[in-house]
């Protein structure tokens, strides 16, 4: 039986339950999928989760091993990479300048990226890069490393790409081009790239402790992730190459532009110059404490602070698609404004909650009904975009607290 690992932190009176869920993680049996595929470790190796409730933190965990090499444990100032849950700080930062009047969602893209129009692009709305719907989950052609981290080579790429299904007629899942598109039309809005405009609108303000291109002096306390060593079996490696291999559909999306993010097992996003770079679908670092705080003061008043109105949570959440998931598989993936939309295959909280979840696990939502903000983040990863039963159980055990 798997040892547990002290468990740090607080939790509010009443709140105990995700305490007790936490803890537990970290003896469970891994998931049966991940048994089948060879992994027999803990279910856990380091982590963190925190809810604010009505503006104030009522639960604030973390515990385990931010490092298994050298036993570093996981602390109170432990960082974790979050991969697409990147998303929904991004969709927060466009919904701010939609509701300040300074984004007309309606409006077309080339209102304010005017070199957008090409290849047949010139009446694509805004909302369409939100929810997934422009036709650019990849990009034709190849791209080093270096050249996609290269924003200006990036998005005039973009720019002057046909799209693969004609716009607005399906949606699937932008993986990572999602993160120029949108952030590109706020720099071009705002003036500042989609991480300055984070520090200074978010991170600042809030006091967070979150970035998109993460300064140099904190590249330590990143815990780095682990990763599923998929086993030798031939039959398993050809399913999953089916499913993420560079010539799916979802592996052409993960890995673009160009196939520059093709490394083994997201390997990549080990490397200190994608840290510090701006990939704003995928590489926002953080902890648990500020992501629940962040998606805290987006449904209410945190430390004095609001982010979003009642009436533009209405607008966010509105859904933007129908049918299946064009990328994922055919899978039932549904968004608003850049949000994850709660379904059957994705949880959430309450059925007004939005929010995003990463690859391997990470998730970060707020439930405006409950007045709940949640962020959980990880350093071992699942093989799935829509969570594992570690996550459903604190989202669980955080909604039996409030009850």
């Amino acid at each position: 039986m798997t040892p547990t690992p002290e468990i740090h932190g607080t939790v509010a009176p009443g709140f105990e339950g995700v305490r007790d869920a936490f803890e537990a993680n970290f003896t469970r049996d891994p998931d049966p999928m991940l048994s089948m595929l060879g992994d027999t470790g803990p279910a856990e190796v380091g982590a963190a989760v925190s809810v604010y409730h009505r503006g104030e933190k009522v639960v604030d965990l973390w515990g385990g091993e931010a490092d298994r090499r050298t036993h570093r444990p996981y602390d109170g100032d432990t960082l974790q990479l979050v991969f697409s849950t990147t998303k929904g700080v991004v969709a927060i930062c466009a919904n701010l300048l939609a509701q300040r009047g300074e984004l007309d969602l309606d409006a077309p893209v080339t209102r304010y990226w005017p070199e957008f129009g090409a290849a047949g692009k010139s009446e694509v709305p805004v909302r369409w890069l939100l929810s997934h719907r422009v036709g650019l989950p990849w990009i034709d052609g190849e791209m080093t490393l270096e050249q996609a981290l290269d924003w200006d080579g990036v998005v005039d790429a973009l720019a002057a790409a046909p799209p693969v299904w004609e716009p607005g007629s399906q949606h699937g899942y932008h993986a990572t081009t999602y993160g120029w598109l949108v952030g590109e039309v706020i720099r071009r809005v705002s003036g500042r790239s989609v991480g300055e405009f984070v520090q200074a609108e978010l991170s600042g303000p809030l006091g967070l402790d979150l970035w998109i291109g993460l300064p140099d002096e904190h590249h330590e306390r990143v815990a780095p992730l682990e990763v599923i060593e998929l086993p030798d079996d031939p039959n398993i490696a050809a399913l999953v190459d089916q499913f993420i291999g560079p010539e799916s559909n979802l592996g052409r999306a993960l890995y673009a532009p160009g196939g520059a993010f093709t490394e083994h097992q997201f390997g990549t996003f080990y490397r200190p110059d994608v840290w510090r770079a701006e990939i704003p679908a995928a590489n926002c670092i953080t902890d648990a404490r500020s992501l629940a705080r962040l998606y805290a003061a987006c449904v209410g008043e945190v430390g004095g602070s609001r982010i979003l109105t009642p009436a533009q949570i209405d607008l966010a959440i509105e859904r933007q698609t129908e049918g299946v998931d064009h990328v994922l598989m055919g899978l039932d993936m549904q968004y608003g404004l850049g949000f994850n939309l709660p379904n059957d295959m994705l949880k959430l909280g309450g059925h007004r909650s939005f929010g995003h979840y990463g690859a391997g696990g990470s998730v970060a939502f707020a439930d405006p009904d409950a007045e709940l903000g949640f962020g959980y983040v990880m350093n071992k990863m699942f093989l799935g975009l829509t969570g594992a039963p570690r996550t459903g159980t604190l989202i669980d055990a955080a909604y039996a607290s409030l009850a």
